[in-house]
Formats: C-alpha cells, structure tokens, sequence
C-alpha cells in the first residue's frame, strides 16, 4: 500500500496520480525548466528500478544501453522504456543507444538522488538489523546516521556502521541534527506513537514496515511496506495467473 501525500507543504503526487519533483535548497537543479512538471506514478518506480539497474552496468564497466537491453533487466518493454525517458528530456541515439552515467545522473536528479539525505531507523529487530546492514542506500543519497531501539541487549551495539542508542535518546538527538527521514520498524501497537514524535521532531518523511495505517498531517510523506500484504497480492497473482 503506497500514501505519499507531500512533503514540507508540497504535494509528491498530484490529484492525477502524477509525480511532481520539487526541490529544496540542497538539492535544486541549475534550471528548474530541466525537471520534468509531473511524471505518472507507476513512472516513478519504474524509474527507481532502471536507476538500480543502470548503477549496475556502471559497475560492470558497460557504457552505454539501449530500450531492449535496458527492458529486459527491469522486465519492461521496449516502448515503454522510451517513454519513460523521453518524459526526462532523455533521447536515445539511434544505433547508439543511451549514455549509461548520462542516464543516472538524470534519474537521480528527478528523483532526488543528488542530494543526501540524512535518515534514521527506529526499530532494531530482524528487519531493522538488515536495514543497517544493507549497502545500498548511500549510492542513492541516502545515509543512516542513527538507529534507536529499546532492547538493552541492542543498545551499545554498532550494525553496519551506525551505533544503535537507546529509544529515550530519540528525542534528544533528533532535536540536535534533524533528519530529512525516518524508518520505522516497530510493532505496530506503537508505531503511531513514535511516528507523531517523528514528526513533531522535522521528520518530513517516513517509511513505514509497520502494519498499521500512520495518520498524519498532510505534509507528511509516507510510505507503508506491508510484507504480509504484499503477500497476499502475491498469492492472489500465482492463483489468479496474472
């Protein structure tokens, strides 16, 4: 279930389902008329997942991709690639292809990726220990500063890199160094709880594993993962053969 409302007054989404990039001081482009005004929502993943794909071709030393090429990696077609990018401002050269740095420098300015964001994980359990471990977020802009649980078994503990502090630190550290966003992990009886404290202390963001629905304000963007829905939609697609 996706709730992406907006952001520091600004809407992500329009009414339409649209995409509409906005920027604050850390991150605003050189020419504003270089971003696109709204890119459809079911875009914006898609994008999310040719920027994975295209980071992985760098790595491989690959310089350039095409439609097809680029396609197959994300299980998309051709025209729809295309599409995709041309709503950038992207075309492809004919027997060419795309510039594959060309590519990710324009995806992560759409989507944010040139600027760091600062964020925190509230929640050490299972899920959150992988969170930390995982090292994909900093190629993408994003830096785990600080994780927050209340096991005494945790707390004191260094995962990934980042020191896991007691619970009842949270509202002293944030209100030093706020963050841009949040992770929240926790069970789901208190997760509306931290999530208004989140909020109260700048968080303007919040990705949220538990499986509750978060009521905030308007300005707020949230993003709920629910592993058990998802399994459902998942059931639901291999019994129905879709």
């Amino acid at each position: 279930m996706l709730c992406i409302n907006g952001v520091r007054q600004r809407r992500l989404f329009t009414p339409e389902g649209c995409f509409s990039p906005r920027y604050d001081h850390l991150s605003e482009p050189e020419s504003a008329k270089d971003v696109p005004a709204q890119i459809p929502q079911p875009a914006v993943g898609r994008l999310s997942l040719y920027f994975r794909e295209l980071y992985r071709l760098r790595e491989a030393e690959i310089t350039t991709t095409n439609s097809k090429e680029l396609g197959k990696l994300v299980n998309v077609s051709p025209p729809v690639v295309r599409r995709d990018l041309s709503a950038l401002g992207t075309i492809g050269q004919r027997g060419v292809g795309y510039s594959v740095d060309a590519l990710i420098d324009r995806i992560g300015q759409v989507l944010g990726s040139g600027q760091q964001w600062e964020v925190v994980l509230v929640g050490v359990g299972s899920l959150g220990d992988a969170l930390l471990r995982y090292r994909g977020f900093s190629r993408l802009g994003f830096k785990l500063t600080a994780a927050f649980d209340i096991d005494p078994g945790r707390i004191g503990s260094t995962i990934g890199g980042v020191e896991v502090l007691d619970a009842k630190e949270l509202e002293r550290v944030l209100t030093a160094t706020p963050p841009h966003l949040a992770i929240l992990a926790v069970p789901a009886d208190n997760a509306a709880e931290v999530a208004s404290l989140l909020v109260r202390l700048g968080v303007s963001g919040i990705l949220n594993f538990a499986p509750t629905t978060l009521r905030l304000p308007p300005r707020i963007a949230v993003v709920n993962v629910d592993l058990a829905s998802e399994l459902q939609r998942l059931a639901f697609a291999v019994q129905s053969g879709t």
